[in-house]
């Protein structure tokens, strides 16, 4: 049987106290982990957070409540009461290879954790059977003159061995897996959130980009029924040539517009197919048209205490920071001595029959102390080395959190200005509809001239594409706000 044992606290903690330490489980050198405090500020910007965003009329419009507190649902995407879109981030979270990913790193987390605990606190017992053909010359028992002598020797033996983990080394290391485990739990919640709000804000973007391809269809529609008939006033003799030419130019630039709208659409359909763990090439993904998706009107807005403990990427860098404190554990423990027992019982005999008979047992004890005196600084500086790390882990994890903070005040302030630009938009659009209108009527009553009619087709167009691309990013930030406090992946119901 063999223990070792490592005392890595000071002289005049565990030392003292061997005797009792070795009776009761002994003790853990090294700092424990606690968590961090949450941060001390109750708001996420300078100013306090208005109860409401404006309100405007049509798509997109309805006013969004902020409510301080209140929780996230588990699907938070369901509140754009969209089955196409539900269907979507269900088969993402089933099918995506970069959640599979993180599920394989957990179990083998898992897996390594059980591993290491089975080899460090509990007893190790092995048995070895042998059978070894000898010829020994006589000569080795002093007999120069006598032959040879031929033998099997049969051996049969047990080996148990048991770490005493008297001053928490093996505990330390054991408390490192552990958090690696929790680490990588907390990755994969970071993967399933991250993957459903790259689903939702790049199946947002395709509404987005199909309703500005149509508002440009229409446009062109509209720009080649102008031009027909400006070449037939043209004929005519009403307009000159230059008006034509102005006319057909102006077609041309609005036309010029769709393919870099085709290519967006393009890339996003791709994007889209691959986060949902399918090829590029797939063409039956769920259509989601913009005018059919509800705005979420009802706004949870967690409080920064609350936040810290619902963002999977700060709980991931509280995993590490606990991972670096155990680790410094381990390398003060490599600092003072270790204490080791040895025992073996077993049986040699020449007849595999007389393994178990008497006189053939065999069997041996021992002990041993080690003491560390000179590694050429290795162990300080090991030591030295996870300490930085600790400091280097601690320093991650307040970034981390304060990248979540920004994260949220961005989304909010995001939230207000979108509102705002909506109904700057809406009203910019009606207002470059009834200037087109007028502007077409006046000029074929010969009141304006063409450039004033091509002036005002260009800022109608202009004023449409803007107005639907400020739906399209009130409908991602939107996204993004439950994306920033977590997800609500602590109501999810599987």
């Amino acid at each position: 049987m063999k223990y070792h044992l490592r005392y890595t606290g000071p002289a005049n903690g565990c030392v003292v106290g061997l005797l009792a330490a070795l009776a009761a489980g002994g003790c853990a050198v090294g700092p424990n982990f606690h968590s961090p405090a949450p941060p001390a500020t109750t708001r996420y910007t300078p100013d306090p957070q208005p109860g409401a965003t404006v309100q405007t009329t049509g798509t997109g419009g309805a006013a969004q409540r902020f409510l301080i507190d209140e929780d996230i649902p588990g699907d938070w995407w369901a509140l754009f009461h969209s089955e196409p879109l539900d269907q979507l981030v269900r088969e993402a979270l089933h099918d995506s290879p970069t959640v599979d990913a993180a599920k394989a790193a957990l179990r083998s987390a898992q897996a390594t954790y059980a591993a290491q605990r089975g080899a460090l606190l509990l007893p190790g017992l092995d048995g070895t059977v042998s059978a070894t053909r000898e010829s020994v010359p006589g000569a080795s028992f002093g007999l120069p003159g006598f032959p040879a002598s031929t033998f099997t020797l049969f051996g049969a033996s047990l080996n148990v061995s048991y770490n005493l983990d008297l001053f928490g080394a093996s505990r330390r290391q054991l408390e490192a897996l552990r958090a690696q485990s929790t680490y990588e739990k907390w990755e994969l919640e970071a993967a399933r959130l991250t993957l459903a709000g790259n689903v939702v804000t790049t199946a947002l973007s395709i509404a987005s980009l199909k309703a500005q391809i149509a508002a440009v269809t229409d446009i062109v529609a509209s720009e080649t029924h102008q031009l027909q008939v400006t070449e037939r006033q043209f004929q005519a003799g009403g307009v000159s040539h230059a008006d034509v030419l102005a006319q057909r130019s102006q077609l041309a630039q609005t036309e010029a517009t769709l393919p870099p709208l085709e290519k967006s659409l393009a890339q996003a359909q791709h994007r889209l197919a691959v986060l949902a763990g399918q090829t590029p090439d797939t063409v039956e993904l769920p259509d989601i048209d913009l005018d059919r998706l509800a705005l979420p009107t009802q706004l949870p807005v967690s409080v920064p205490a609350k936040l810290v403990r619902q963002r999977p990427d700060v709980q991931a860098a509280e995993a590490l920071l606990h991972q670096a404190t155990a680790q410094v554990g381990v390398a003060t423990a490599n600092l003072f001595p270790s204490l080791s027992l040895t025992g073996l019982i077993g049986s040699d005999t020449t007849q595999a029959a007389d393994l178990l008979g008497p006189g053939s047992k065999a069997w041996s004890a021992g002990a041993s102390i080690t003491q560390p005196l000179f590694h050429g600084g290795e162990l300080v500086q090991k030591r030295r080395a996870a300490l930085a790390d600790l400091d280097s882990a601690a320093a991650q994890y307040r970034q981390t959190v304060l990248t979540a903070l920004q994260d949220v005040a961005d989304t909010l302030r995001a939230l207000e200005a979108d509102a705002r630009d909506l109904r700057a938009q809406t009203v910019a659009e009606s207002a470059a509809a009834d200037s087109l209108e007028i502007t077409r009527k006046q000029y074929q009553a010969g009141g304006v001239s063409f450039v004033s009619l091509l002036i005002a087709q260009r800022q109608y167009l202009q004023a449409r594409q803007a107005r639907v691309t400020a739906i399209g990013t009130r409908y991602s930030d939107t996204a993004a706000l439950f994306q920033a406090l977590g997800g609500g992946w602590w109501n999810r119901k599987e």
